[in-house]
């Protein structure tokens, strides 16, 4: 392979990440290979390393090194509470607020029939044989507040009200230090419906 292959081939390759384009990725490759080698060689042991190990835990379906990760091995955590996400991305979010010590789900994507996305894609039947059983309560759909994500929400709340859980859904509203005149509509509208 050619130099210039090989730079074409780490480009290509860095443009896989998400808002990565053309000039960014290009960027990041000129940078690596011009002033930092010993980054790049750190950055694909750590890429190789990861997907050799990183795993999905067998309970809850995030990234972990182990079978079972260790939020659902921790026995302070409220197994009568399940918070289902979408990505271990979101899940870490909503572990930054400190806010929320139960027990999670990750779905590892969201349903989009135009994309082809069904209930079997994103593992919902693990999601029911986890919600019932017999040990959550409380169902939280922390899914985004996307036209996918909202889908996702009703399908996984009608089933499992129909199975006799309570279902609770993340509220929506105006952020915390936001002027009413620069938020969007939508936003006010659902906050006005969701108030308390």
């Amino acid at each position: 392979m050619s130099n210039a292959n090989s730079l074409d081939a780490l480009i290509q390759a860095l443009r896989r990440l998400p808002g990565v384009g053309v000039k960014s990725a290009s960027r990041m490759a000129f940078h690596l290979l011009q002033h930092d080698r010993e980054g790049a060689l750190h950055l694909s042991q750590a890429l190789r390393q990861a997907t050799d190990s990183v795993r999905h835990c067998a309970l809850c379906h995030t990234f972990t090194e182990a079978e079972v990760c260790v939020t659902c091995l921790d026995p302070q955590r409220d197994a009568a509470k399940l918070c289902v996400v979408e990505t271990p991305a979101d899940q870490s979010a909503v572990e930054r607020t400190a806010a929320y010590k139960g027990r999670y789900f990750v779905l590892m994507g969201k349903l989009s029939p135009l994309d082809g996305i069904g209930p079997k894609d994103i593992g919902l039947q693990k999601l029911f044989d986890r919600a019932t059983d017999g040990v959550v309560q409380e169902v939280i759909l922390a899914t985004n507040f996307t036209a996918e994500g909202e889908a996702t929400a009703h399908v996984i709340g009608e089933a499992l009200r129909s199975r006799g859980l309570q279902v609770t859904r993340l509220a929506r509203g105006v952020p915390v230090g936001s002027e009413l005149e620069y938020v969007d509509l939508g936003t006010i509208a659902h906050a006005l419906v969701d108030r308390r």
